[in-house]
This record gives C-alpha cells, sequence and structure tokens, in this order.
C-alpha cells in the first residue's frame, strides 16, 4: 500500500489539525456542528468582520524579516500602501498617480495628494524615500529585489525618483511589496509591534500569534471602509476554523482541505469563493551534491512519480498538478511536457546513472510546513521506494531547515513557496540564478535569459523569455513540482465585495456586510 492509499484525503483532514501550534481563542468553538446548517451572529453591526487564517501574525514590520511570509503581508496590505499595486498584468496607481522613464535607468513618480497617514502626518516623497532606502538597505528576504537601486532621491514633496544600476523591467512589480511608513517613525520604537501606515485600517491591538484588530481609517484616500472593524484571529486547526465559518463566529477563512471544501458548499449560509493561485510546492534536488548531481538521476526520480494520483488522492479539487516551475496563474508560465510515469524507464536511467543497486538519501522538511506537505513527501518518498531509492525522512524545526537549506546542508527538500508578486521573476530570477545557488544547480545560458528578462521593459518580451527559463528548468529537472493549490475561500452569504487573492493576501477595504 502508498502512502497516499494509506492516508487517503479523510486521514489528511485529521492530521491537519493534530498538533497544530496555538490554543484556540475565547469564543471560538472547538467541536464539529451537526448538520448543515449555518447558525451563529454574521458581522454587522457593531461587530468587527473576523477573517481567520491558518498562520500566525508575528510581526507587523514591513521590511524585517518575516516581511514576505503570509501572514505578515496579508496585515500589511491592510495597514500600509505601496507606490503601485499589481492589477492582473499590468501595474496600476496606488500612493503614486502616474510615473516615467525617462530612461533606461530612471524611474520618476507623481505622488497622490491628500494622504494622511494613521498618526495624521501627510505623506511626503521624504516618506517614500526613507522607507525605499530602509528597505534597500535590510538584509531581509526582500534584499535581492532591491540589489540594483543606486539612488532614491525626494527633488519636491510630490515627486520621488529611483536611479537603478542597471535596466530593471521589473521594478514596477517590485514595488508592489515596497510598504510606505511615516520618516518620522524610522528608527524609532519597535516597528514589529507598532504599525503607522497611510492603508485602510490602522492597528487597535496587536497580541503577536494570536490576534491583530483592526479599525477602519476615517481618512483614506481610497474611501472608508464601511466595516466596523476587521479581526484577524490566529486559528492553526482547520476543523475549528471550519466549524467556526459554519457557526458565524468567523466571516471568511482559507485555507480550505479538500473534503471541508465539497461539505461547506452544501452549508447553508456559507459560500466559496476561488481562482488560480500562487502557492505552490516543491521538491528541490540538491544538484551539487551526488548523485543528484548527475541530470539523468533527477530525471528518473521524476519518471518514479505519478505526480496526477499523488496530487488527486491528497488534495482533489484544492490542487492542479503543476507542468511548470512556476504556477499557472503567475506571469512568465510556460507550460511543459509532463515526465511520464515509467517505473521502469526510472530503474533503466539509475542502473545507466550507476545506480542499478539503488540509492540512499534524505529529504528533509520543516514541522511547521503541515501535513500537507508531510503527507506529499510521504508519497514521494514511497514511490521512490519502490525503484531502489531510500529516502529517509528528516522532518525538522523551521529555524533548522533554514539553516541547512542556506548552507546547502542537504539532499532533498519539500517547501511550500508564494509567487508574492504574481511574476516570475519573483521566483525563478530570484532562486535559480548562479549566483543566488539555491539549489547547487547553475546554467550560464539561464543565467543570460533571467538576466535580460530581468532588464527589459517590454512586458512580451519578458512573457517569452521566462517560458525559455521554464523549459531549461523543467528539462535539467532540478525538483519536482507536484501541485499548485487554489486560492479557495469560504465566507458567509452576508459577506459582500471580497475579492480572493491569489496569494493568500485579500485585500478588506471593499468588503461589506449585510443583515
Amino acid at each position: 500500500m502508498t502512502a497516499t492509499e494509506g492516508v487517503g484525503r479523510r486521514r489528511f483532514l485529521t492530521l491537519l489539525g493534530a498538533g497544530a501550534a496555538g490554543a484556540s481563542l475565547p469564543g471560538l468553538v472547538t467541536g464539529c456542528a451537526p448538520g448543515g446548517k449555518g447558525t451563529g451572529p454574521a458581522a454587522g453591526g457593531n461587530r468587527p468582520l473576523s477573517a481567520a487564517f491558518y498562520q500566525a501574525i508575528n510581526d507587523l514590520d514591513p521590511h524585517g524579516a518575516s516581511a514576505v511570509d503570509e501572514a505578515s503581508l496579508l496585515a500589511n496590505r491592510q495597514i500600509y500602501d505601496t507606490l503601485v499595486a499589481w492589477d492582473g498584468e499590468k501595474a496600476a496607481p496606488s500612493l503614486a498617480t502616474s510615473w516615467r522613464q525617462p530612461d533606461e535607468t530612471t524611474w520618476e513618480f507623481t505622488l497622490r495628494d491628500g494622504v494622511v497617514f494613521h498618526d495624521g502626518g501627510k505623506l511626503t516623497s521624504a516618506d517614500v524615500k526613507a522607507s525605499l532606502e530602509r528597505l534597500a538597505a535590510s538584509d531581509g528576504p526582500q534584499k535581492p529585489l532591491w540589489s540594483t537601486v543606486d539612488t532614491i532621491k525626494a527633488p519636491d514633496p510630490r515627486t520621488i525618483t529611483i536611479t537603478t544600476k542597471e535596466p530593471v523591467g521589473t521594478l514596477l512589480v517590485n514595488l508592489t511589496l515596497a510598504f510606505i511608513l511615516p520618516a518620522a517613525q524610522i528608527g524609532k520604537g519597535d516597528l514589529s509591534r507598532k504599525a503607522i501606515g497611510s492603508g485602510p485600517f490602522s492597528v487597535e491591538s496587536f497580541t503577536p500569534s494570536s490576534q491583530l484588530l483592526l479599525k477602519p481609517a476615517p481618512g483614506y484616500w481610497g474611501g472608508a471602509s464601511k466595516l466596523a472593524g476587521l479581526r484577524l484571529p490566529y486559528i492553526p486547526e482547520s476543523s475549528t476554523r471550519m466549524t467556526s465559518l459554519q457557526n458565524g463566529e468567523v466571516d471568511v477563512t482559507w485555507i480550505i482541505p479538500p473534503d471541508e471544501l465539497e461539505r461547506l458548499r452544501g452549508v447553508d449560509g456559507v459560500k466559496i469563493e476561488s481562482k488560480p493561485g500562487v502557492n505552490y510546492f516543491l521538491t528541490w534536488f540538491n544538484c551539487g551534491r551526488k548523485p543528484f548531481s548527475d541530470p539523468r538521476v533527477r530525471r528518473a526520480l521524476l519518471h518514479a512519480l505519478d505526480v496526477k494520483t499523488i496530487v488527486s488522492s491528497l488534495y482533489g479539487d484544492a490542487a492542479a498538478v503543476m507542468d511548470a516551475p512556476i504556477p499557472s496563474a503567475v506571469f512568465g508560465h510556460a507550460p511543459q511536457k509532463p515526465y511520464a510515469y515509467d517505473p521502469d524507464l526510472a530503474r533503466r536511467e539509475l542502473a545507466e546513472a550507476g545506480h542499478g543497486s539503488g540509492i540512499r538519501t534524505s529529504m528533509m522538511w520543516f514541522k511547521d510546513t503541515g501535513p500537507l506537505a508531510t503527507e506529499l513527501a510521504q508519497s514521494i518518498i514511497s514511490a521512490w521506494a519502490k525503484v531502489g531509492v531510500v529516502v529517509e525522512p528528516q522532518q525538522i524545526e523551521k529555524a533548522a531547515w533554514l539553516k541547512r537549506l542556506t548552507a546547502l546542508d542537504w539532499d532533498i527538500e519539500l517547501q511550500v513557496n508564494t509567487v508574492t508578486t504574481g511574476d516570475a521573476d519573483y521566483t525563478l530570477g530570484r532562486l535559480y540564478t548562479s549566483e543566488a545557488n539555491r539549489m547547487g544547480y547553475a546554467d550560464k545560458e539561464l543565467d543570460g535569459i533571467l538576466a535580460k528578462a530581468k532588464a527589459t521593459s517590454d512586458q512580451d518580451e519578458r512573457k517569452s523569455l521566462y517560458g525559455r527559463a521554464c523549459e531549461i528548468i523543467w528539462r535539467d529537472a532540478v525538483g519536482v513540482f507536484p501541485a499548485a493549490l487554489a486560492a479557495t475561500y469560504g465566507l458567509r452569504s452576508s459577506v459582500a465585495g471580497f475579492v480572493p487573492a491569489a496569494n493568500s493576501q485579500p485585500v478588506f477595504r471593499t468588503v461589506s456586510t449585510t443583515g
């Protein structure tokens, strides 16, 4: 019996809630309500809308070490603004109403007039300059995005000019992650706890790893939220989140397990909204370490996997089998020919590579990734065992995983990744260059393609170049790219104006409630 067959989706749901960190919040039910009727109060009147995510918000510093964590980004998108937003495949005005590019290394932005921070101060170019300089100088996870910035100038209160050391066609995309805060707050106090932005919501209270309570910013330039408030509780147990949604104690929640998704579709008072997501699983091989330095070994292991069956058995409609190293919802995605499931071919290729007697290796993933990753790892390990590749599972703490990952002290590693900007450069251009050296893999042709794609502002050219990059990474089998998760949200029927976000970072300004 395979790991997939032995666990199944029902077992997966049980495991999803097991061992999760954090206690249930007061007022949230922990049992399973019988029947298919939704009960309990919906958001309305003076009660804040409650939106429950499965990850904890630990830090509100928009430029800190946790700045690209999904939970931190969720919070930051409510509290802060950026110069530009991203609308499908193009940049849209936000704090900047317009921009121009006088030459290939210079960008000039005109700031919106009348923007007010939550502390009452008015936005000027000095705030933008200080924020961008702080971000560019940080050692956080966004550092590679800003390495080409040369100067940031504020020639007048409503103009900001950015010059780069070389052409950077991805600058507008990167700016969707550059949250702006008051210059007066930088270097003053703990920004991880005291958040002051210009976004649609301001902080009322914050208990790390427990709850963030927000209130509408009445002077918000885009129009004040109609909500009485916004509560973002941390509820790691999926069963608790689903039951709380059904009972009306939570108004919006995501991520939704497959079987819960089917059940919730039949619950009165609950609706499901979904779109293709940019969260996905990847399993890298350490291409700089034997035997994975041999592409024949890597390709053999891909042929040993029935990815379609594994993904379908574990995730059902909640995920899609990937056909590229980035999800289909990402700009620059180009579909590739799947590696055929052929265990006999896998054995022959291993033998031709000198491993006819088998391989002993290991796979690591961090503990808090959760049962989604654990069950996937078990399924992959089980399949590889059938072709003579024995894999030692290593589920470890996140800090240890990160230390080993960056030191390339691993054979195979499994993780969940998010293309936060929705643009291929954020993943392909950040992770797959020789300089990045994230998995011991280097290809000079790929380096050139990614550099050219980063430099050009021609979106059609960028899309074509990233398509070629997808082809090379897929051809060289640097890893397994099994599943892209759908961005699926459960909402109370009383919730209106909600826009599903592919990156699990919805903005709640446009949301209202009825009844």
